[in-house]
C-alpha cells in the first residue's frame, strides 16, 4: 500500500474547510455537520490522509444533506500520512496507525452518538477506513457499511460480515482488483441473510471517490450517490 497508486494526487490538508464544526466524540477530534435532531448517524472513516481532506468534508457535507448526523473523526490524532516525509515511509506510520486501532477507537465513538439519542448508525471506509468498517460490520456495530476502495479487506472478512454492505470499487486497484472484487460479490450472493452490492467503477483508479482528477470526477459523483441511496435504504 506504500507504493505511487496509494499516496496519488494527495489533497491539502484544511483544517477549516467544510460546512460542520469541530466536536470531541469518544475521545477524538471529529468534524461533524447534520442535524442536531437527527437519530440516524453516518461515521466517515477516512482513508491515510486523513479527516481535513477538502473533497472528504464536501463529501460529508453532502452526506449530512442527504438528512443524517454525519460525523469524520480524526483518526490519526493530528498525524496523517505525509508522502512528502522520507524518514517516516508508510510501512513505518502505519506502526503507529494499524486499523486495528481504528476499530477500538470507533467503540467509544459509536457510545457517544448513541448519548446523542441516535438510533441507527451506518459507516462508510475510505481505503484505511474501509479495514476499520468491515470490522465494525463484522460484529454488528453499526446498521449498515459502505466500502469505497477498499485495502486489507480479505474474502474471509467479507463471510463473516453480519449488516448489509456494499462495495465501491475502482478498476484500476492493485490493493483490491477486479478479481478480487467479484469473489467478495460470490460471496455476498451465497449470503442469503446478508444484503449486499459490489460495483466496479469504469475507468477508475484506487481513491477516486475523494481524490478524483477532473477526469474522474464524474465517476467519484456517482460513488458518493451509490453510497448515499445505500445508507437511505439500510440506515434510514
Amino acid at each position: 500500500m506504500s507504493g505511487p497508486q496509494c499516496c496519488d494526487n494527495p489533497p491539502t490538508l484544511n483544517p477549516s474547510s467544510g460546512d460542520g464544526f469541530m466536536e470531541q466524540l469518544g475521545g477524538l477530534n471529529a468534524y461533524v455537520v447534520g442535524s442536531q435532531d437527527s437519530k440516524l448517524a453516518i461515521l466517515l472513516i477516512s482513508d491515510i490522509f486523513g479527516y481535513e481532506a477538502p473533497n472528504f468534508r464536501k463529501l460529508a457535507d453532502k452526506v449530512a444533506a442527504a438528512g443524517f448526523y454525519v460525523a469524520v473523526p480524526d483518526y490519526f490524532n493530528g498525524d496523517p500520512f505525509s508522502p512528502e516525509n522520507p524518514e517516516r515511509p508508510f510501512t513505518v506510520w502505519l506502526k503507529d496507525h494499524g486499523t486495528d486501532k481504528g476499530f477500538e477507537a470507533t467503540k467509544p465513538i459509536i457510545q457517544a452518538l448513541k448519548s446523542k439519542g441516535i438510533s441507527k448508525i451506518g459507516a462508510a471506509g475510505f481505503c484505511w477506513g474501509s479495514k476499520v468498517a468491515v470490522e465494525l460490520a463484522k460484529c454488528e456495530l453499526i446498521q449498515a457499511a459502505v466500502l469505497l476502495h477498499p485495502v486489507f479487506v480479505t474474502l474471509d472478512d467479507i463471510k463473516e460480515v453480519k449488516v448489509p454492505i456494499a462495495v465501491l470499487g475502482a478498476e484500476i486497484d492493485r490493493f483490491s482488483p477486479p478479481e478480487l472484487l467479484k469473489q467478495f460479490e460470490e460471496v455476498l450472493a451465497a449470503k442469503s441473510e446478508v444484503d449486499g452490492f459490489v460495483k466496479i467503477y469504469p475507468k477508475t483508479s484506487h481513491g477516486w471517490t475523494i481524490r478524483y482528477k477532473v477526469e474522474d470526477k464524474a465517476a467519484a459523483m456517482e460513488a458518493h450517490s451509490d453510497m448515499i441511496q445505500w445508507f437511505v435504504k439500510f440506515v434510514k
